[in-house]
Order: C-alpha cells, then structure tokens, then sequence
C-alpha cells in the first residue's frame, strides 16, 4: 500500500551544544594599512633627510629657464632643478629659487658662481651648441671659500677661466680696449698660453683694465720685467722709417689678443706674484723699449708746416736715434704777430754716450750745459726733415750748419728753447719765391716782342731756304746727275786698263824687264870701274888664258 512522505526524525536530529564565550583578536587585514604607514612615513624621513638645501639666484634674464624642467649642473652632472622663476622686488631681476643635491650642499659658498649656459661665441670659441637640442641648463664653478651662503648673483656670461684650470692671473692696465673681448688670447712667441678673463673700464675712465689668466706651465715665463702688448689684428705702422706690417699670426688677425715676453737678461727674475699689476703697451717696439735714465728735454720752434710730425717721431743725429717727439703745441708771439708751433722733444744723452766708441764718462749738468753750448756755437741746429716719400712721415734732424746765424741756448726758460734750421721744403719755396720775383722784373713783353721779330726773321730764314733747294733741284740736280755719268765711265776706263790682260800691263812688264836688266849692266859698269879704274882711259883689259 501506497504511503506518504514521512517526516524528519527526531532522533537522527543533532542537538545543539552551548559554547562558552571567547575574548575578541584583533584582524590580520588591520596590518596592511599600518605597514603602509610605516613605509610611507620612512619614505618622508628619508626624502627629507636626502633633500638638498634650497637657494636662490639672481639673474637679469632667465631666457630658457622653465620652473621643473631646467637643470643645474657640474661638469655635466645633475646636481639641482629649477623649482620657481620670480621676480625681485624692484622688477629688475629675475629671482630663481632652486633645489639642490644633498652633496652639493658642502660646496654652495660664497664665491660659487653660476651662469645660464646657452650658445655662444666668444674669443674664438663656440660654446652651448649642446643647447640647442636639449635646452639651457644652468653652470655652477665651484668655490675656495669656507663661508656657506644661499642667495646668489649668477653671471650674464660664461666666464673663461674657471676653478679647475690651473694658473695664474694678472693685471693689465692699458689705454683702450682694442679687439680684447672675454676669451680672447693671450699669446706667448704666438702660442696660445690664456686667455683675458675680465675687461673693465677703470672707475676714474682714463683706461681700461684686463685680467688674463696665464695657464700653467706658461705661467712661469711671467716675471716681474715682463712686458706686455697688443696684438690686435694686423698692426700696420707707418713712421718716418717706412711702412711695417706685424702680426702674432692668424689667431691674432681674426681675434687679436695680448702678447708677451721678458727682455733678454731677465728670464732668470722670480716668477711674478699673482694679481701683479703691468701695463698694457700698444705695440711691440714700445713695449720692448728700453727705459732711458737720462733725458733732456727741449723746445724747438719750427717755421714750416707740421704736416707729418707726430708724437713718438725720431729725433736724429745723422742718421742716428737719440730722441724722440714729445708734444706738438701752438703758439702765438705778439711781437711778432704771428703764431708760432713749438715742438717738444726729449734727448737723451746716456744713449749718444754709449754709442761712442771713445768711453765718455757721465759729465755733470753744468758741464753736459757747456758742451752743449759749444757745439751749438759750432752750428749744431734742429732741422725738419721727410722720413718717407711714401708716408709723408717728417721726423727731427740734428746737424751742422756752420753758415747758421748765431745763437745760443736759452737755459732760462722751461724747457730750453734750442735753435733750428729752416727745413728743405722752407729753402725751395724761399728760392721759388725769389725766382717768381725776378721772373715778374724781367721786361716779358719787350721779351715776347724780340722774340716775334727773331721768328719772323727765322721764318724768312727758312722761306729762302725752301726756295734755293727747290731751285738747286731743278738746276743743279741734272749737272751733278752727268757728273756721275762721267765718273762712273771714267771708273770702267781705269778697271780695264788695269786689268792683268790689258796691252798696258804687257808693256809695262816688258818696260820694267828691259829697266832691269839695264840696272845689272849699270851696277856692273860700277863694279868694273871700282877694280880698274884706268879702264875708263886705256879700256878694258883683256884676260889672260
């Protein structure tokens, strides 16, 4: 029989046990937020004790710097990253603050530089091409201060020398700037040797002053009597000597530059300090120029143009350098109503001294003054004279005039005033002045009249002349023509009858056979007579057999 669904049993049904209750624990899943915690706060402490010092430097311009993105860098090493670009309070300055490294914090003192490095060409160089592809960046050259500092002045410039390159610095004090810019190159017997590191101009504006920066071993060439130039380009000079044409080389032609050497005898001289302070000559021969000890300074008026005389022109005794111009001034005398250009010069006598070939010990002034005056008596006289047809360059020659008027030097006034001569050019236009004036007295139209009568006479002359030639041609011509006929017949007759087959030279062989013969009869007539002279009366004996 068919049943239906049973229900559960009770019996196969468990019964429930009571537990007693446990203490809570804390959960595993708590521990993932504390370790990231822990993690992220040593992270914090870390970045934090990593982190660089913080500065701020100063730059007129930040053209290609960009908050986040520029770079301060160390010989090509990341060492700090532009956070911010401001300004200064004033508006004047651009204010970039910047995060650097932690190692870099030990070298930020106060005389660290920094500077935007971008492209540029300086002194012959080309820098920051690198710039173009991955942006401006900003340079540090470190320091040798101990004195930590924060804010910085950066420079508008690269600098060319900086604090890895070993060497010295010195300073040059010279009149103008010249080709020198910041790089440009200092030359030692044209080698490059440094470069100028700052030109400035002096606070008071009477110069300019250069500080090169001499590398090393170059820098111990440098003595105290070094002399120091400028080479700027081509030096072209044109004096009283000719036209010269210096150069230290190619380097030298594009970018000028400053050259030195030590005079021969002073190598051995210490090494200079750094920062010695020498002046800056404007050529070569001014700088190797040995300094006189001994000078005598004159004023001498000239008559002529000075045209041509320039400062630094040679003051010659025939031929021989012993001075030099030192000023060229104007004058006017009232006496006299005219102006006057007096020309100082400076001689020096040491120099004349040791090119005598008889040793002339120093005089005193009093007697240097008496031997002066006595040549002077003797016609010693300042001529202007043309060094160079090519220039025009004049120059002062000292010579002797003994036909000069008197004169003496006047030791009174400041500088002494010393006689001269009037010049070639005064004594040509003196003679052409005299010349025109005897050429205005000369009668010129009683002159140009004789002279028209002499050409018409002349004229008539040769009219009379042209007349007998024409008539000798016509008359003369054909006699002469049968002159010429009757020689040259006369001339065939003589060939012919001088001819070896003629019938004259026959009979003229045979007159001068039968003339011979004639002869040896006579001389044996004479030969006879002088054996027997009786012969003449009695006859001539017979010989005996």
């Amino acid at each position: 029989m068919f049943e239906g669904p049973r229900g559960p049993d009770l019996a196969d049904i468990p019964s429930a046990v009571a537990q007693p209750k446990r203490k809570s624990s804390p959960q595993l899943i708590w521990l993932i937020p504390i370790v990231a915690v822990l993690i992220g706060g040593w992270l914090a402490v870390k970045t934090i004790l990593e982190q660089g010092p913080t500065i701020t430097i100063t730059f007129k311009t930040a053209e290609g710097i960009e908050a986040g993105k520029t770079k301060v860098k160390y010989k090509n090493i990341d060492i700090g990253e532009v956070k911010s670009v401001g300004f200064s309070k004033d508006l004047e300055n651009i204010v970039l603050t910047v995060e650097m490294s932690k190692g870099a914090a030990p070298h930020l003192v106060e005389d660290v530089r920094f500077w935007i490095v971008k492209p540029r060409i300086s002194g012959g160089q080309v820098s920051g091409i690198g710039t173009l592809f991955s942006g401006s960046y900003i340079e540090m050259d470190r320091g040798k201060s101990s004195t930590r500092r924060e804010h910085f002045e950066g420079l508008e410039f690269q600098p060319a020398v900086t604090g890895e390159m070993q060497g010295r610095q010195f300073v040059l004090h010279g009149k103008d700037l010249g080709s020198h810019d910041v790089g440009t190159p200092v030359m030692f017997r044209r080698i490059q040797v440094g470069k100028v590191a700052v030109n400035e101009l002096n606070q008071d504006g009477s110069g300019v002053t250069l500080k090169i920066f001499v590398e090393s071993p170059y820098d111990k060439f440098v003595n105290s009597n070094t002399r120091f130039w400028d080479v700027s380009g081509i030096d072209i000079t044109a004096d009283a000597e000719g036209v010269k044409v210096n150069t230290e080389g190619l380097m030298a032609i594009l970018l000028g530059g400053v050259a030195f050497e030590a005079p021969a005898g002073s190598e051995a001289l210490p090494q200079a300090d750094p920062d010695t302070v020498f002046p800056l000559f404007p050529d070569r021969t001014a700088a190797m120029k040995q300094p006189e000890r001994e000078t005598l300074v004159f004023t001498m008026y000239f008559e002529e143009s000075l045209r041509g005389l320039t400062v630094g022109a040679p003051v010659e005794l025939n031929g021989v350098t012993i001075g030099e111009v030192k000023n060229i001034l104007t004058g006017w005398d009232s006496q006299s109503v005219r102006f006057r250009f007096p020309v100082d010069v400076a001689i020096f006598p040491g120099r004349l001294r040791a090119l005598s070939r008889e040793k002339m010990a120093d005089p005193t002034p009093a007697e240097q003054k008496a031997r002066i005056d006595r040549i002077v008596e003797a016609g010693l006289r300042a001529q202007m004279k043309t060094g160079s047809l090519l220039t025009g360059q004049m120059y002062v020659s000292l010579g002797m005039f003994p036909d000069a008027a008197p004169a003496k030097i006047n030791w009174a006034t400041s500088p002494p005033e010393f006689p001269t001569h009037p010049g070639m050019m005064v004594e040509l236009q003196t003679t052409l002045m005299n010349l025109s004036k005897k050429l205005e007295n000369m009668p010129i139209d009683k002159i140009s009249g004789d002279l028209r009568t002499t050409l018409q006479s002349l004229n008539r002359t040769l009219v009379g002349a042209e007349q007998m030639v024409k008539r000798m041609d016509k008359e003369v011509a054909p006699a002469a023509k049968s002159a010429l006929e009757d020689a040259r017949r006369l001339l065939i007759t003589t060939e012919q009858t001088l001819a070896s087959d003629s019938p004259l030279q026959q009979d003229l062989r045979t007159s001068l056979r039968d003339l011979s013969r004639a002869a040896q009869s006579l001389r044996e007539l004479t030969e006879l007579l002088e054996r027997q002279p009786e012969s003449l009366i009695r006859g001539k004996k017979e010989s005996k057999r």
